[in-house]
């Protein structure tokens, strides 16, 4: 297999370079990072350009039709020999919710009707029962229920599925279980019934706590409820609770963000997943209902997020990257200072696994280097099931190039850093050649000090962080397709 390279000189590369300094402030951890190092408005306007967020690569968008049952079937058997088999994670997509939320870009389908949930889990169980077979020798360490909204199951409907699950599977003694929580619609000692389920791990989905902004998205919740929720979440024991918050939203000014973060401070969460609001009307038809002129323009929007996260560091977070605060002793956290983080489909985490089944509608698999999606109709999905044909829609062989490129844009996401050395080492190539076009690319970016490249290194500063993504693009092989167009949210 031939490797595709940038095909320049790298005696072209006209960037500086040093030799390797461990007193370079580029050297900082994540936890090391201060709020006032990373906000610089002007380097945010001039790079707040449209990109992927990089929980893959390539991305979704890179998916095609010509994947198959029996692509998906090899890549499984080539996990079989890599040692994976003792690290499975699964991933179970729950569609369903309850109401509509206008700033959603999620696959899910609004109703109230129980008995539609009740014949999907009836074909999700025949997904699992399919799918188990491919992975008798495996074992299960994680498993995710994320939506839509998986907590729409009940606590009856969630542990006949589990239980279902334990049949079909080996589950690790250490399984770790996870669920997003919508904080409207539960039922009566539901967070007890997960704990004695086995969850450890919660996630809850706030947003914004300000009423005026909670109508302007259609997604009204009790403050004080949310509050009692999560002190009970923390009386059960469960190990780790997240919080979302959303920036950008309509109607979100100083003020407004000031009742969000006194009810952070009372919630006090181990983790929080600070998102930008990606307003893109002709990909998400709900977000037609968010007027234009509600929403902050760049500036203002930078200023809602400075104001944010220096007060969540203020309070005690860490700034793990680009959307993700943790406090110092959660395991993201740790992972930062150790330079182990990793990212997927669900974000930053500590996984390495790269062993992920996506089990429902629309879920999308990770299997060591391919890449899989099930069908995003659930009609679809249901006829399918019946005449036992593949639920596949679209997929992804990663090329020898995808799987360089790939580790080498995850090491920069997560760890904000790359030696060449041990990197060219790994992947039998030299670093220099090999990403000599990309390398060039970076010039202006080092000019405006978002990163230094070094005869050893590429280090990523401090205001560079919040522009990760921009600097990961210019080593995205895929990025100038035709259908990437218009596809990706801006960085702030």
């Amino acid at each position: 297999m031939s490797l595709t390279t940038d095909n320049i000189n790298p005696m072209s590369v006209v960037a500086k370079r040093t030799n390797h300094d461990e007193s370079n402030p580029a050297l900082k951890t994540s936890t090391d990072i201060k709020i006032n190092e990373i906000c610089d408005l002007t380097l945010l306007q001039k790079y707040n350009t449209s990109g992927p967020r990089y929980t893959s690569y390539p991305t979704a968008v890179s998916f095609t039709h010509e994947f198959n049952e029996n692509d998906f079937k090899c890549s499984v058997e080539e996990l079989r020999h890599t040692g994976a088999k003792d690290s499975l994670s699964l991933y179970i997509h729950i569609p369903f919710c309850h109401s509509l939320c206008y700033y959603c870009a999620c696959n899910k389908i609004v109703t109230r009707n129980n008995d539609k949930l009740e014949r999907y889990l009836h074909y999700l169980k025949k997904e699992i029962q399919q799918r188990s077979q491919l992975f008798v020798d495996f074992t299960v360490d994680k498993i995710h229920f994320g939506g839509g909204t998986p907590s729409f199951l009940s606590p009856k409907q969630l542990a006949g599925l589990l239980s279902f699950i334990s049949k079909k599977f080996t589950l690790s003694e250490d399984l770790d279980q996870s669920i997003e929580i919508d904080p409207r619609n539960l039922p009566n000692n539901f967070l007890r019934d997960l704990f004695l389920m086995g969850f450890n791990r919660l996630s809850f989905g706030v947003q914004d706590v300000n009423k005026s902004v909670q109508e302007k998205i259609n997604r009204v919740q009790s403050t004080a409820l949310l509050i009692s929720l999560i002190d009970r979440a923390k009386q059960l024991g469960f190990a780790s609770i997240n919080v979302d918050l959303i920036y950008g939203l309509p109607g979100q000014n100083i003020e407004s963000l000031k009742q969000t973060l006194r009810a952070i401070k009372h919630l006090d969460p181990d983790r929080i997943s600070l998102f930008s609001y990606a307003h893109m009307p002709k990909l998400f038809a709900a977000q037609r209902k968010i007027k234009d002129e509600w929403l902050p323009d760049t500036e203002q929007k930078f200023t809602l997020f400075n104001y944010l996260a220096i007060n969540l560091i203020e309070q005690g977070y860490h700034f793990i990257g680009m959307d993700h605060f943790a406090k110092p002793k959660d395991e993201l956290c740790v992972a930062a200072r150790e330079k182990r983080l990793y990212r997927n489909f669900q974000g930053y985490t500590t996984d390495k696994s790269n062993c992920i089944l996506g089990i429902g509608v629309s879920s999308i698999s990770s299997l060591g280097r391919s890449y899989a999606q099930n069908v995003k109709n659930l009609n679809e999905y249901y006829a399918a099931i019946d005449r036992d044909v593949s639920i596949l829609d679209k997929g992804l062989i990663l090329s020898l190039d995808d799987e360089i490129r790939r580790s080498l844009i995850q090491q920069l996401m997560c760890n904000f850093y790359v030696d060449k050395n041990a990197f060219s080492k790994l992947h039998q190539i030299d670093f220099d050649v090999y990403f000599a076009k990309s390398l060039s690319e970076l010039v202006p970016l080092v000019k405006d000090g978002l990163l230094s490249e070094t005869e050893d290194a590429i280090y990523v500063h401090a205001k560079g962080r919040l522009l990760i993504r921009n600097i990961c693009i210019n080593f995205d092989a895929h990025i100038g397709h035709e259908r990437h167009k218009m596809r990706y949210s801006r960085v702030i």
